[in-house]
């Protein structure tokens, strides 16, 4: 199991358009993907959970890959994030 603290980038936060963003990332590796957000933990291959989790510009996740491709995994959910999930 890998995880790593991101902050979200986007002026918008996870709303419907970055959400599919970041789950359709998540679904290229067979690693269970999740994120953890106050008290509550997102199942990021999931658009309902994603969105369900409320997170707004400038809050921070932490992403928790386990799986085979974890590494791998957690390197692109970053990079995904970071660079602003498409906005």
């Amino acid at each position: 199991m890998v995880s790593q603290k991101v902050v979200i980038q986007n002026p918008t936060g996870l709303h419907l358009r970055p959400a599919g963003i970041l789950c359709k990332t998540a679904m290229q590796f067979k690693s269970l993907i999740t994120f953890t957000f106050e008290n509550t933990t997102a199942n990021a291959k999931s658009v309902l959970s994603v969105l369900g989790a409320c997170v707004r510009s400038g809050e921070e996740i932490e992403i928790i890959c386990e799986g085979v491709d974890e590494q791998a995994a957690l390197k692109a959910m970053i990079e995904v994030v970071e660079s602003g999930l498409g906005e």
